[in-house]
């Protein structure tokens, strides 16, 4: 994995955790907008609105860098909007990271021939 890539998978785990947890605050936000005089929802949704954003643009960074089947952007995409799932999407592309990792590390050392 080139530098670039792995740059640009780095960014787009940055930004998912945060993401998620806004979304998880904004819910709890729009519970207690109801239930009681405590109003953060036009704060919470503009932070979330703009780690969205940076989450989407990430993702089509990653997109670009990694060469990753549409199957894959899609999922991502679909964490996205799921309340906890960019928890998920970070695991995974923790996972993604460590495993390209060390398949290189098995290619320069003789290992694997790929």
């Amino acid at each position: 994995m080139d530098t670039k890539t792995a740059t640009a998978i780095r960014r787009l785990r940055l930004v998912s955790m945060p993401e998620a947890v806004s979304f998880l605050l904004l819910l709890v936000c729009s519970v207690l907008k109801r239930t009681t005089e405590f109003n953060a929802v036009p704060v919470m949704g503009a932070v979330h609105g703009l780690l969205f954003v940076l989450y989407l643009v990430f993702l089509l960074d990653a997109w670009s860098k990694t060469k990753w089947p549409l199957k894959t952007v899609a999922l991502y995409f679909v964490l996205s909007v799921l309340p906890t799932g960019g928890f998920v999407a970070d695991r995974k592309l923790k996972r993604e990271v460590e495993a390209e990792v060390i398949a290189s590390r098995a290619r320069r050392e003789g290992i694997v021939n790929a």
